[in-house]
């Protein structure tokens, strides 16, 4: 292990954001002038032609005209044919401030030149894909055992999806156990046993659609911060073969939508070592962006899994994996598996050269340039800034930052509660509104995610935020309450 450093000085207060949140879910939504909405959907019209003819034809061709949730925007997507830095540009030439960072991986900044000259010159020498060993799948394996203070070992995978699904697998094969309780609001990939309580905790099956029943009959969901419900859960499963793990973000369902107390993790994981159970963090938006030590070295709690993602591919395809004790990840062992228990995993592509050589230099660049202290810097700048302008105009918003994952929270659309008669309704109406400031902000040539989401990299210097706050007040003196 390395001396680390980490971007969060001091974690947030918790309790004041969940009351700030639970108010704002409980007054009517605010919404942006008809005038000035009227003048960013004319941007879209005017100024977005090529795109909206683009993503017009790909509805004949893609469902829904995307391959990927994240590439949807209101009133229809964009096409991007240029990233670089903190930027983004369409294919009709608007330049916008990248907010999205692809999900969260391109904490340098996208595209960044370094990286990207040592991929071409793998590919120039080797190809991306071989089916056999490589020399960067050791390197990157090296390197995150080196900062990540829980990774013992680490097996390379294609997505967070897949990292996850391998996490659940390995924990049931090593506890014998079946049950998996996961953190209601969390996302953890697609699935069939994890599409459960996603997005608003206690939602359990709602969004499972096309998924058998018994594939969701040992995921089990508890809500956020609660902690005498998952002993509860975890002693009653007792009765029933136990659990296998406890599957959560570190710092909340949905990169900390919905924040946790600073103790709950160590809380977690004492329960999870008085019932046998293994903890697993999903570290990946958390891993590397709050330091080299991701959010466990944060926390100072030691995972028995971790699973990881984008970042781990420093934003190339082929970016996924999964770490950790190594008793535990010897179930992942390849090759024919003999006498001896396996929890079996697989995929040609996985720890392709191209994604491990991308994936160790991104890290290794992250690591000396402090790329996650700087783009930390640009996430309390930016948030500050945005504080200022909530007070300035009046404005029921919620803003806060874990280091660079920054939230602004405009509707509470995550944090209706289900268990009141309109809930549907306001799901339908707050997500509308939600879209519709997203759209605002993107108009406003700034790329979020889902308008409520903020991810911000060593590329954002302070002049840039400075510029971005501008924008941002553009949107903001247009709101009515």
């Amino acid at each position: 292990m390395v001396n680390q450093k980490y971007a969060i000085s001091e974690w947030h207060n918790t309790g004041e954001i969940l009351k700030k949140l639970s108010e704002l879910v409980n007054i009517p939504v605010c919404k942006i002038n008809s005038n000035k909405m009227k003048e960013y959907n004319e941007y879209f019209e005017t100024k977005c032609k090529e795109s909206k003819k683009m993503t017009d034809r790909a509805k004949k061709y893609i469902p829904g005209g995307v391959q990927h949730n994240l590439a949807f925007n209101h009133p229809f997507p964009l096409a991007i044919n240029k990233a670089e830095g903190a930027y983004l540009w369409d294919i009709d030439g608007n330049q916008y401030i990248d907010f999205l960072q692809a999900g969260g991986p391109t904490l340098l900044g996208s595209n960044y030149k370094p990286v990207r000259e040592k991929v071409i010159n793998l590919l120039n020498e080797c190809g991306p894909v071989t089916g056999l060993f490589h020399e960067y799948e050791l390197k990157l394996a090296e390197f995150i055992n080196k900062h990540m203070p829980a990774v013992d070992m680490f097996r390379m995978l294609g997505s967070g999806t897949e990292s996850d699904m391998a996490a659940i697998r390995t924990a049931r094969t090593f506890t014998g156990k079946n049950k998996i309780i996961k953190v209601g609001g969390a996302y953890h990939g697609w699935s069939d046993q994890l599409v459960y309580g996603i997005h608003i905790p206690g939602t359990g099956a709602f969004e499972s659609h096309g998924i058998p029943k018994a594939c969701l009959a040992d995921t089990q969901e508890v809500f956020p911060n609660d902690i005498e419900g998952l002993r509860k859960m975890m002693k009653n499963n007792e009765k029933d073969g136990g659990t296998a793990a406890v599957l959560l973000e570190p710092v909340g369902p949905e990169s900390g939508t919905r924040p946790v107390f600073k103790d709950y993790n160590q809380q977690v994981r004492e329960l999870c070592d008085e019932f046998g159970a293994l903890l697993i963090f999903d570290e990946v938006v958390t891993g590397f962006r709050l330091g080299m030590g991701g959010a466990q070295g944060y926390f100072e709690i030691k995972p028995d899994l971790t699973v990881f993602g984008k970042i781990v591919a420093g934003g190339y395809p082929g970016a996924g994996g999964l770490g950790g004790r190594e008793d535990v990840m010897a179930c992942l062992a390849s090759g024919v598996a003999g006498t001896k228990k396996r929890a079996y995993v697989g995929g040609t592509l996985s720890a392709n050269p191209l994604s491990c050589a991308a994936g160790y230099y991104t890290l290794k660049a992250i690591e000396e340039t402090d790329a996650a202290i700087k783009a930390a810097k640009a996430g309390d700048k930016l948030c500050d800034g945005l504080k200022k302008l909530i007070n300035k105009y009046k404005l029921p918003f919620v803003v806060y930052n874990q280091a660079s994952i920054c939230h602004l929270e405009t509707t509470g659309l995550m944090f209706i509660d289900i268990r009141k008669p309109d809930f549907l309704e306001q799901i339908t109406k707050r997500k509308y509104r939600l879209e519709e400031i997203g759209s605002a902000y993107t108009a406003e040539r700034m790329i979020t995610l889902a308008g409520s989401r903020i991810y911000t990299s060593m590329a954002d210097t302070d002049d840039i935020i400075d510029d971005v706050l501008q924008r941002f007040e553009r949107v903001f003196e247009n709101i009515e309450i």
